[in-house]
C-alpha cells in the first residue's frame, strides 16, 4: 500500500523560494548542486532534488510530486510550514 500524499495543486502556485525556506525550517540542508538542481538531506535520511532557477519560479507537478514523495510532507505539515492554507 502506497503513502497517501498532498494533492499537488496545495504547491501549485507557490515559489521555489518559499519551498526551499520550509525545506531548510524543516531541517533539510543543502548538500550539493548539479547544474539547476539542487540536493537537499535531511539528517533521518530523506534527500529531495528541487530544480532551481530563479526564487519567484513555481515548480512543475513531477517535481512537486517528488518533492512531497521525498520530504514525506502530510497537509498538516504544509499547513504549519505556511505552504498550503
Amino acid at each position: 500500500m502506497t503513502p497517501q500524499h498532498p494533492p499537488i495543486a496545495l504547491l501549485r502556485s507557490v515559489s521555489t523560494g518559499r519551498i526551499i525556506r520550509a525545506l531548510e525550517r524543516e531541517g533539510f540542508q543543502f548538500v550539493g548542486r548539479q547544474g539547476s538542481q539542487r540536493v537537499y538531506r535531511h539528517a533521518d535520511g530523506r534527500r529531495v532534488v528541487i530544480h532551481y532557477h530563479h526564487a519567484r519560479d513555481t515548480l512543475p507537478p513531477y517535481v512537486i510530486r517528488n518533492l512531497l514523495i521525498g520530504t514525506r510532507w502530510t497537509e498538516d505539515d504544509l499547513r504549519h510550514l505556511r505552504l498550503a492554507q
